[in-house]
């Protein structure tokens, strides 16, 4: 299926200023469709959820279809579709609410690979209540995480695993449907950051195995918002503080206050933006989502090739993104020279690519990059071959070399 980039970018207002970017990983860049959807919910009566007015019906609308397609980008029901503000947020919420059932002597399981949006909630959660916090490794050679390293911290005691579906730092995939065979087998329930992954990937949640999943889609051409996937009935058995007059309903009980109109309206467009990736492609909006992830990943896929290609011929970088199966998402070393030094140099010459830790201070540690981490180069559908030569070519213009692009 040809993915047709052009057409793409052409959706895309911000990519007017001329810069490649790179920096998909923070956070992606808006199509207009997405823009208009915001822009729409606003301009139109809006109200408290209801029947009554046009105001209270437009908003229940907005909220109905985002969870309708939140629901289908991640094959979920949308009666498990929670929102909240972040993934951050979300997961706070969700540690707080689960730890009312641990004990001491209970165990959560978190890995050094993961952000620490799935990694300091539950530390923190645990701690409040006694339960132990065990630490699942990974290879820093590899950059892999497996079942080994999970199935190394298990124990009849474990309560919870928190980990990744895929690192924002180097980009490892891990095998979630093996490690949730695991944890379900250990009596446990596994929660999944998808936030990262989602962008690069079909979501499968039965699929994966996860009981909690969440991402983020600003990750994924939408506006800034967090969502929470799991089973209704599982979520009805989970009591969250809330407020004594809010809706006792699942998801309702999840969610603090009055939602984001504006935003849910931007999340559905997105969902739908994505979907129409693969021209040609009938069938439910589910069915055209799962086209256009196969076409996104080996357009994707496709480019990372040629950035791995320009690199090795640079010499001067060490890439520590090395797992077999991984996200397009580089992160980078430069011999004797700074990260820092090399984005700002690239950023001088039109290409965004930013440099740090991003919030995976455990796995840059374990890399021995401390908490500096390196340079990441994260791609998105919009991203194009012209875009990949732009930064061979100012890298090597760093390391004053010439770059090897085609």
């Amino acid at each position: 299926m040809s993915f047709d980039v052009d057409a793409v970018r052409a959706q895309f207002p911000a990519l007017k200023s001329g810069s490649a970017r790179f920096d998909a990983p923070g956070g992606t860049q808006t199509p207009q469709p997405v823009i208009d959807a915001i822009a729409d919910a606003l301009a139109n009566p809006l109200a408290n959820r209801g029947v009554t007015t046009e105001g209270e019906r437009n908003a229940e609308a907005v909220v109905t279809g985002a969870r309708r397609a939140l629901a289908d980008l991640l094959g979920a029901d949308p009666r498990g579709i929670v929102f909240g503000r972040s993934s951050t947020q979300l997961a706070y919420d969700l540690s707080r609410t689960l730890a009312k059932n641990w004990v001491p002597g209970d165990e959560v399981v978190v890995s050094r690979l993961d952000h620490d949006s799935n990694i300091r909630p539950w530390i923190q959660a645990a701690k409040t209540v006694g339960a132990a916090v065990r630490w699942a490794d990974f290879d820093p050679a590899t950059g892999e995480l497996t079942t080994d390293n999970i199935a190394q911290v298990l124990s009849a005691r474990t309560r919870l695993v928190a980990v990744t579906a895929a690192s924002n730092l180097i980009g490892t995939r891990p095998d979630i449907p093996a490690v949730a065979d695991l944890v379900h087998r250990a009596g446990a329930l596994l929660h999944v950051d998808a936030v990262h992954y989602a962008s690069h990937a079909a979501v499968d949640l039965p699929g994966l195995g996860a009981d909690f999943l969440v991402c983020s889609p600003y990750k994924f051409l939408g506006p800034h918002l967090g969502v929470l996937a799991s089973r209704p009935e599982l979520l009805e058995t989970l009591r969250p503080d809330k407020l004594l007059p809010s809706t006792d309903a699942v998801p309702e009980r999840f969610e603090l206050g009055t939602l984001p109109y504006e935003l849910l309206a931007g999340a559905r467009a997105a969902v739908d933006f994505l979907a129409g990736l693969a021209p040609g492609t009938d069938g439910t909006r589910r069915e055209r989502l799962l086209a256009a992830f196969e076409a996104i990943e080996t357009h994707e896929d496709a480019l990372r090739a040629r950035i791995e290609q320009g690199l090795a011929a640079l010499g001067s970088v060490t890439v520590h993104s090395r797992a077999a199966r991984r996200t397009p998402t580089l992160l980078l070393t430069l011999a004797d020279r700074s990260a820092t030094a090399a984005s700002r140099y690239l950023a001088e010459r039109g290409v965004d690519a930013p440099a740090g830790s991003f919030y995976a201070l455990e796995a840059s540690r374990r890399l021995g990059l401390g908490d500096g981490g390196g340079l990441r180069i994260g791609l998105a559908p919009y991203n194009s071959a012209e875009d990949v030569d732009r930064l061979l070519h100012a890298l090597a213009g760093f390391f004053g070399t010439s770059p090897a692009t085609g």
